[in-house]
């Protein structure tokens, strides 16, 4: 859009190229259209483009159309008409012989062209001239020469707009056209524009514009106006703009009227609604920290004020990437498009808090948004979604929830420290024990943050005495009750029994089995009994895995069930039925066995007396 340089009315819009000369008492214009770029050299963040059309007016080799796309206000159509100023510059001493993109000086057609009323460049909007007719004068007209100009160019708004029928009737134009014809698309929905219409031209993607560019674009404006205004507003504004010259103008010429002097940070979030950012960034403090009763008190606060609450969680959220970022790629905390206490708390926090807390806070604040924005009482809703985010966002992860179970012996785990850093207990009581990670303890939501200490690594042969294993699913038993799901899964369908004495494990492995964790087995078992275990790899059949006994048994229940005079004559009753699961009512008494002190699915032999369906 536009340039750090002069707007096309302004007193020294000359040089520029364009001036309307607005004189005293006319309508006021909007920044949007007053400071609208007139040449390529007024253009912001769009050097590729201009680059790839100043490369083709020197060599000659224009072609008959282009199609812009981007969107909203980043300057599809107001390249459109550079473009045909560009095609038709003209000196009135006639020194430019054809296209170029140096336009220093207002040429014959430069006024009439930005202004929409030249004879020979045709503007169009398809969203109101859809129909096959209206595309039929146009090919009827393309035939005729230029009335003053050097070519006729076509400026086509929102072509996308088109009907299908249109789009067919401007293929043959399209792509043969007279040599003095020239068309220009632009549309927000390139997807929608026909492949067959996109191979006859060519295309430029024009960019969203850096927050920091739009900044000083802003600033330049602001001070053409003698406007003041914070450094910080200017910001938040271009933020808001998210890469949209046209909205971030508007929003300026907003801000201005509600201002009505300096205008001020706080007067932009308080017309945008926005939540104010420090006091965002200290509720990611106390979240981080765990400190449930600081955030529900800081979110009150924003609350009380006039903030929205889906407001205030988007700003966490988007303060929440900004933090990530910065941990990935430390030089973003240079934008100036953020405030300084922005950028010098985002370092901060990026040195002491995970990526993996830093990743489920993210998750958890988009689920969060959703259902604040579908909760009838958005403020409880979102206070919800903090203590999720305080109590749960520091868990860990199930692979590191089982390794820190095999390094605390399969005892409860217990975190030590944490990436981010948290408050201090509440009660005094609560930090005496372990926090389990699995589940959290409900005494612990009552507190300020969720205890937490470091514990030492447990002696194996002290922590854990030495434990009699005696038969092969009596091991499988042991590793369920230690919490080790990987190791069960794998005893139990991955490997066949050959042999087993105590201390001493031979086993034959399934075609798909890891190889990895036979290594593993020995170490483990070791440190569950307290005992030397060897575990050999044999090439022996071995006995089918403890999984398929139990399949086998489950459906020889089902079997046994079905033959039930009973159960047939409810089949029988409900045609399309079958039995789906034979489950047992009763629990069998508890033996000696370490079977039954674990539990597992069915007995190995099958057996089960009291199944009942």
């Amino acid at each position: 859009m536009t340039d750090a340089g002069a707007p096309p009315n302004s007193d020294s819009a000359g040089q520029a190229g364009f001036s309307l000369g607005a004189q005293p008492g006319t309508p006021y214009r909007v920044l949007a259209r007053k400071y609208r770029p007139s040449s390529f050299d007024d253009l912001i963040g769009q050097e590729a483009v201009v680059r790839t059309v100043s490369n083709a007016f020197e060599t000659g080799r224009i072609p008959q159309a282009w199609i812009l796309t981007g969107v909203r206000g980043v300057g599809k159509t107001t390249t459109a008409r550079i473009l045909a100023r560009a095609l038709n510059y003209e000196m009135p001493d006639g020194s430019a012989k054809g296209p170029t993109v140096h336009m220093p000086t207002l040429g014959v057609h430069c006024q009439a062209i930005m202004e929409s009323r030249h004879m020979d460049v045709l503007e169009m909007d398809a969203a109101s001239h859809t129909g096959v007719d209206d595309v039929r004068q146009i090919n009827d007209s393309v035939r005729y020469a230029p009335a003053s100009a050097r070519y006729k160019v076509y400026i086509i708004d929102e072509v996308h707009m088109l009907s299908t029928a249109a789009f067919n009737a401007f293929l043959k134009t399209l792509e043969e056209p007279p040599e003095h014809a020239k068309f220009v698309f632009a549309t927000t929905e390139i997807r929608k524009v026909p492949v067959t219409v996109l191979s006859r031209c060519q295309r430029f993607d024009l960019r969203r514009v850096e927050a920091d560019v739009l900044m000083k674009h802003l600033a330049n404006i602001a001070a053409k106006e003698n406007v003041e205004i914070e450094p910080e507003a200017l910001g938040i504004i271009a933020r808001a703009a998210e890469g949209s010259v046209r909205d971030s103008l508007s929003l300026l010429d907003q801000a201005i009227a509600h201002a009505a002097g300096t205008v001020k940070a706080d007067a932009i979030r308080q017309m945008l609604g926005l939540a104010d950012r420090t006091r965002v960034i200290d509720l990611f403090d106390s979240l981080a920290r765990g400190d449930i009763a600081a955030a529900f008190k800081e979110f009150r606060d924003q609350y009380d004020v006039g903030a929205d609450p889906i407001v205030v969680l988007s700003d966490l959220a988007e303060f929440v990437n900004f933090v990530t970022r910065v941990k990935i790629v430390p030089a973003t905390a240079d934008n100036v498009a953020y405030g300084e206490t922005e950028r010098v708390r985002a370092r901060d926090f990026a040195s002491k808090i995970s990526m993996r807390v830093l990743s489920r806070m993210w998750q958890m604040l988009l689920k969060g948004i959703t259902e604040v924005q579908a909760a009838t009482r958005p403020a409880a809703a979102a206070e919800m979604v903090l203590v999720r985010i305080a109590y749960v966002a520091d868990l860990p992860t199930p692979d590191e929830a089982l390794r820190m179970l095999e390094q605390n012996g399969g005892g409860s785990p217990v975190v030590s420290g944490g990436s981010a850093a948290r408050s201090a207990p509440a009660a005094p009581v609560a930090s005496a024990v372990p926090v389990r990670m699995p589940t959290s303890s409900p005494s612990s939501f009552g507190g300020a943050a969720r205890p937490q200490m470091a514990a030492p690594a447990p002696d194996p042969q002290a922590a854990t005495p030495a434990l009699r294993v005696t038969s092969f699913t009596q091991l499988v038993a042991l590793a369920g009750q230690k919490r080790d799901l990987m190791t069960k899964a794998a005893l139990e369908s991955d490997m066949r029994l050959v042999r087993f004495e105590e201390g001493r494990l031979e086993i034959a492995l399934e075609p798909n089995a890891s190889k990895t964790m036979i290594t593993e087995l020995a170490r483990k078992f070791e440190l569950w009994t307290g005992r030397r275990w060897t575990v050999i790899v044999s090439n022996e059949q071995g006995q089918p895995t403890l999984r398929s006994v139990n399949q086998a048994a489950k459906q020889e229940h089902a079997r046994t069930a079905e033959a039930d005079p009973r159960v047939q004559e409810v089949l029988s009753r409900f045609p399309g039925a079958k039995v789906v699961e034979v489950r047992r009512l009763a629990p069998e008494t508890p033996d000696s066995n370490i079977n039954a002190d674990y539990g597992s699915d069915d007995p190995p032999d099958g057996s089960d007396a009291d199944d009942d369906l």
